[in-house]
């Protein structure tokens, strides 16, 4: 917050923020003719589009007071974006200027009143946001002068002839110095502890109260050889404050963290140990096979093509390496006057060992290793330590942008160090410091609970310089690339580039080197992106970009990205060169889905990895179902409708490559990979402003998507249509979160630590429960069925776990791995055989299983239905006709169905490993069934190692885990959600539980609640009244269920969020609406609609014996039966006779497209709003009609149709209507609007 005061004496406090679309109508009318002569004629859109900055200044009533816009090349065409710094050096030599550490000013609009303070407060945030700029360049007519504003703050340098006008044009020049300048470092001294002690006390009082009142002054006389204490002053008052050491406990290092990339920190020895002898080698590889059979920590990498983080594997070059460590002075940074006096050797010494393939953090979350192998080798480095730490730092916000500034300070006070070392508690959010910094991998012993970060001394270097790469730099790049696992990818790209700058199928490429000090540091490939269409169709790119402003050869490719870790704080930049040089608006980056048999070599591998978290991610859309034969030539194109390879789309642009990221390191550890559970990473995932270093997901299986039963539709488990292989492919979590294979066994509440299958722990800051509940072993009764027991005279072990061993052709399938064993064994053993399979349970799952077994050539005369006795009366599928046409498929082929029988015995009470019969009770007479296989889907519990891991860490367990409406535990730490959980007694609605609503909308109001703890930019909850506190949350996404049932039915059931109740109770009431059934069930060509007695959609059910669209029909829910073009009316009339044809007619195309529900409230809110002054809104009327305010000579209906055809509310929904399928015209081309008639 600033303070501005007009020469009238009127004063604003005024804020700096990012120009948002919605301030473009304020921008246009601050623009006066003044601004089109200075800046000429522009469409702000488009310029706001290409910007890589634009700031707005708003006051405390968020009027905007004033804007502008900055480019990293010139206005007035005065040189090629590409080409600028040759003609901008001539005009002054002294003026070091480099596309690094320049901007160019497009655009500057203010209230006049407030003009000059607008622009210096603009110019001021804008140095303070870009640490590395030092020049602002103005370019005017040069008949125009600059106006009594811009003169302010710009001086003139001289001028330039431009490449399209004849006239020449004035260059003006704004320097750092003069609004926001480098800090001046000294050694600090006794008196400013006085200056200091405001400063960490605003912060922190621990080390007053722990160290005493004059701590500062000690530590600043201790000073020594080894220690020493160092300030950033303004105007001789100290304004920051660091404390450096070279005393590094470099054994502690190495044992906790991989420091391989650099060398261990220490100087090269020939006694150095590097590589690992080879039995241990050949032990490693034992290792390896072991880690798929057992618990093993998942370290997946940002794409599932190469191993974590391959940035490291870059080479400091040779060239480098001998001269620094001969001690030349090659290279020189800007210190606070602007002009680089200091020279600072290249790259010293070898920081990453030539031929070593390691591993380095680039802030991925996928950067920290859990759990450590025995045999991992750890190198030995017997060289003296490189390296010296940061004690203490502190400074005040003001100046915290300058924060690099005491770097090269203390690098000088420790010549002989090339490495400066920081340490970090995990939830200390990130500052601008370590944000040049790179942070270090921890092994997974690590008993150190901060992160590491290192910076090396010629990341100080500010000489990087992007260009295109030639013949001549490929050597330097092979030396780059040389452990890249795609290196010899790279080194056919880039020889295809120098010698035809195209692809071999013609598509353009370009490629570009990185280069510092004549060495080659960085490279990257680029092509054009030829699918553009399918991106803009399949994926919301335009939540980042106004697609229609950007051309189609703007669009890249980015294929290769390689950089020297050194400079890793340059990737930005990096990223924004190649933008620049390319003359491109925008980056994509696909990351494939990594194939199950786990080779990184495939034809979709790209080498990215480094860069990944300066990207975004980028949502996928929910795609149509469209009947293509039926649409015919009104059909999408096929860059629209095809279906390739599914992968997750990585973006940037011109406008996020000056946009910081948000870091969060609290350690969020999520137990169960469920439904919600994915969900809740999803969400965290996709908050592309938010970058999550420390997610984990431990998991009995990893994460799920692997497509282990193929493409085949027949499952053994129903689904609930929240995901699918395809939408984790979209995904790709893998390229954000740890994964931890193996099952949670205990919980350390005080330690704030999981155990892992009992002996392995995974540390948290916030821990997410989200299990679910499982299909488990049934427990025998053990009653003796020769007895001729009935299901009263025998006890109730429903409740009991199992404890004895588990059979190996005993089946509780939860997941696909589960399945995919059941599989396995089928194809193994059973066709031998061809003995009684049983499946036990009373489950949808049962049915599905049993169709599963048939679809694969299980005799039905084989295959036993069990049902044990329910506890409630209501069915799996709640719908009569259904179940008949089910019951009848089985009898048809030959299944066996038993009711309410109860599992007495395995074996007749023998040894049960393997099943070779079952006995069971029933409420007349036991029967005993011998059988090969043995399948339970008894009811859903709680997994007894879980429940045993809450009741030891005593959290409330009561039947299920306890939480309040916040999802939070007993502990504030722990959160749970999902059907694990139910609410606490006292909101006294034991009913609802989370099982009763959609488990993705689930897991995504659980993350929203946990970003108020990070995003700084959400609204602050507020505690709702007291008497609303004790309400439960309602949620409103569809409840789904389906699957293919016995006789090859394709069945779905969407809901709305409800208690359970039989159907024929619900059709009994007096409320219940109506419904709409087409077809017969038997004949698989059921579809039932309910439509409530507001006429909108409450319940769909289909029954086919053909697939149908389903993600199409879960769109109708929620509907009103108008909008289905009157539903109800046509079915009345005898107009519909199949709901299956009727929804595959082109006219509700509409209705399926993701992008509806928008249009909807865009309508609503024109109908809500008052567009004419003389007369309320549509809304008002409607509530002044219900309140009897208006005597109405007509029925309300036709009143209210009436004003809104002679008003203007009709012409404005016609244009919204016609706006919307023109915008997405792409996705529906069977419809009509004016100008395609």
């Amino acid at each position: 917050m600033s303070i501005l005061t007009s020469p009238r004496g009127k004063v604003e406090v005024v804020h700096c923020r990012r120009t948002e679309s919605q301030d473009i109508y304020c921008i246009k009318n601050l623009i006066r003719k003044f601004t089109q002569k200075l800046f000429g004629k522009l469409n702000i859109i488009y310029l706001l589009e290409k910007a890589n900055l634009a700031v707005t200044l708003c006051n405390d009533k968020e009027e905007i007071m004033a804007q502008a816009t900055f480019l990293d090349y010139p206005n007035w065409n005065v040189s090629k974006q590409d080409d600028w710094v040759s003609v901008f050096r001539e005009l002054d030599s002294e003026i070091p200027c480099t596309p690094l550490n320049t901007l160019f000013m497009h655009l500057f609009v203010a209230v006049d009143e407030f003009s000059i303070g607008c622009c210096k407060e603009i110019i001021r945030s804008v140095f303070k946001a870009v640490p590395e700029l030092h020049f602002i360049f103005l370019i005017v007519p040069s008949y125009m002068s600059l106006g009594s504003t811009l003169v302010t703050v710009f001086d003139q340098v001289g001028n330039v002839p431009t490449l399209t006008y004849e006239e020449d044009f004035t260059v003006h020049i704004c320097h750092r110095h003069n609004h926001y300048p480098q800090l001046h470092i000294r050694k600090a001294r006794v008196e400013d502890h006085d200056d200091l002690m405001p400063i960490f006390m605003h912060y922190d009082t621990v080390l007053k109260e722990t160290y005493g009142e004059y701590f500062l002054a000690e530590l600043i006389e201790a000073q020594d050889e080894e220690n020493h204490a160092v300030v950033c002053e303004v105007e001789g008052v100290a304004v920051g404050f660091m404390s450096v050491c070279s005393r590094v406990n470099l054994p502690l290092l190495h044992e906790c963290f991989d420091l391989g990339p650099f060398h261990g920190l220490c100087i090269p020895h020939p006694d150095d140990i590097l590589e690992p002898p080879e039995e241990i080698d050949a032990q490693e590889g034992q290792d390896a096979e072991l880690r798929s059979n057992r618990l093993s920590v998942q370290k997946i990498a940002e794409e599932p093509q190469e191993p974590l983080l391959i940035e490291v594997m870059e080479n400091i070059q040779e060239k480098i390496i001998e001269k620094a460590a001969s001690g030349e002075p090659v290279l020189s940074i800007c210190n606070g006057n602007n002009s680089e006096i200091q020279e600072v050797e290249k790259l010293s010494r070898a920081s990453i060992v030539d031929g070593e393939e390691h591993y380095i953090s680039s802030g991925s979350s996928t950067s920290v290793s859990l759990r450590e192998e025995p045999s991992y080798f750890h190198p030995i480095y017997a060289g003296e330590s490189d390296a010296f730490c940061i004690q203490l730092f502190c400074i005040d916000e003001k100046y915290e942008a300058r924060s690099l500034d005491f770097m090269n300070f203390v690098f000088s006070l420790f010549p002989d160090k090339n490495f400066c070392l920081i340490s970090l508690p995990h939830l200390t959010p990130e500052f601008v410091l370590i944000q040049n910094f790179v942070k270090i991998i921890p092994y997974n012993n690590c008993t150190i609970e901060h992160d590491l970060y290192v910076f090396h001394r010629a990341g100080l270097l500010k000489s990087i310089k992007i260009r295109l790469a030639t013949f001549m730099d490929t050597s330097g790049i092979e030396k780059l690339v040389s452990t890249l696992m795609l290196n010899k990818s790279i080194l056919t790209d880039l020889n295809q580039y120098n010698e035809a700058r195209r692809d071999p199928d013609g598509t353009p490429m370009q490629a570009f080197v990185a280069e510092v000090a004549e060495q080659i540091v960085g490279i990257a490939v680029i092509r054009n992106e030829m699918d553009v269409e399918y991106i803009r169709s399949h994926f919301n790119i335009e939540d980042f970009i106004y697609f229609s402003h950007h051309q189609r050869e703007e669009h890249g490719h980015l294929y290769h990205f390689a950089l020297n870790p050194i400079f890793r704080h340059y990737t930005k930049f990096f990223l924004k060169e190649i933008l620049r040089l390319g003359y491109k608006s925008c980056l994509y980056y696909p990351v494939y889905p990594q194939p199950r048999e786990g080779k990184f070599q495939n034809p979709y591998a790209h080498s990215l990895t480094s860069a990944l978290h300066y990207l975004v991610p980028v949502r996928p859309r929910r795609q149509i179902v469209y009947p293509l034969e039926k649409l015919g030539i009104n059909a999408p194109s096929k860059a629209v409708s095809k279906d390739p390879l599914s992968y997750a789309l990585n973006h940037t642009n011109r406008k996020l490559t000056l946009e910081p990221k948000i870091t969060v390191n609290a350690r969020i550890v999520v137990v169960g990979a469920s439904t919600v559970g994915i969900s809740f990473l999803e969400t965290l995932v996709f908050c592309s402003h938010l970058k999550f270093n420390n997610l984990t997901l431990i998991s009995t299986h990893g994460l799920p998507g692997k497509k282990l039963l193929g493409n085949e539709q027949r499952k053994f488990l129903a689904s609930n249509h929240c995901f699918n292989d395809k939408d984790y492919a979209l995904m790709s979590l893998c390229s954000w979160v740890n994964v931890v294979v193996g099952r949670m066994t205990g919980i350390d509440r005080a330690a704030k630590h999981v155990v892992v299958s009992k002996d392995q722990i995974v540390l948290y800051d916030h821990l997410i429960l989200c299990t679910g509940q499982q299909y488990q072993v049934p427990c025998p009764t053990g009653a003796d069925i020769g007895q001729h027991l009935t299901n009263r005279e025998v006890p109730d072990s429903s409740k009991l776990p199992y404890t004895g061993k588990v059979p190996r052709n005993h089946f509780t399938l939860n997941d696909e791995e589960d399945c995919l064993s059941a599989l396995v064994w089928i194809k193994k053993h059973y066709f031998t055989t061809e003995r009684n399979v049983i499946v036990y349970g009373n489950t949808i799952d049962t049915y599905t299983t049993v169709e599963t077994l048939l679809h694969m050539g299980v005799k039905g005369t084989c295959i036993y239905l069990v049902h044990p006795p329910s506890d409630s009366i209501i069915t799996c599928i709640n719908n009569y006709t259904v179940e008949s046409a089910v019951e009848d498929a089985l009898s048809a082929a030959g299944v066996t169905i038993y009711q309410e029988a109860v599992l007495a015995q395995w074996n007749d009470g023998e040894y049960p490993d393997p099943i070779h019969s079952a006995g069971f009770t029933t409420p007349t007479k036991p029967f005993r069934l011998n059988c090969s296989m043995f399948f339970s889907f008894c009811e859903k519990k709680v997994d007894y190692e879980t429940f045993k891991a809450f009741n030891d860490a005593c959290l409330v367990y009561d039947g299920r885990l306890v939480i309040d409406t916040n999802f939070h535990t007993n502990d504030v730490a722990i959160r749970a959600a999902g059907s694990l959980t139910k609410f606490s007694n006292r909101y006294y609605s034991n009913e609802w539980t989370h099982s009763n609503f959609s488990s993705k909308e689930i897991g995504f109001q659980l993350a929203a609640a946990m970003l108020n703890l990070f995003d700084p930019t959400l609204e602050p909850v507020t505690e709702p009244p007291a008497d609303l506190d004790r309400l439960i949350p309602m949620y409103k996404g569809a409840k789904i269920q389906g699957g293919i049932l016995p006789g090859s039915y394709h069945y779905l059931h969407v809901s709305k969020p409800v208690i359970p109740t039989p159907l024929e109770v619900q059709m009994s009431q007096t409320n219940f609406g109506s419904e709409i059934i087409t077809g017969n069930a038997k004949n698989g060509t059921y579809f039932r609609i309910h439509v409530n007695k507001y006429k909108m959609v409450e319940t769909i059910t289909c029954l086919s014996k053909e697939p149908f669209p389903a993600s199409n029909y879960i769109r109708l829910l929620g509907q009103h039966e108008q909008v289905l073009n009157n539903l109800c009316a046509r079915f009345d009339d005898n107009l519909i006779t199949d709901l299956y044809s009727y929804f595959t007619e082109p006219w509700c195309m509409a209705l399926f497209h993701d992008r509806f529900i928008d249009l909807r409230k865009e309508l609503r809110q024109i109908l809500a709003s008052k567009e004419e002054e003389n007369l309320p809104s549509i809304e008002q009327l409607v509530h002044q009609i219900e309140d009897e305010e208006i005597n109405l000579n007509e029925s309300p209906r036709k009143y209210l149709k009436r004003v809104f055809q002679e008003t203007v509310y009709k012409n404005l929904v016609e244009r919204s209507i016609l706006d919307y399928l023109h915008y997405n015209h792409y996705h529906l081309p069977m419809y009509a609007w004016p100008g395609i008639i």
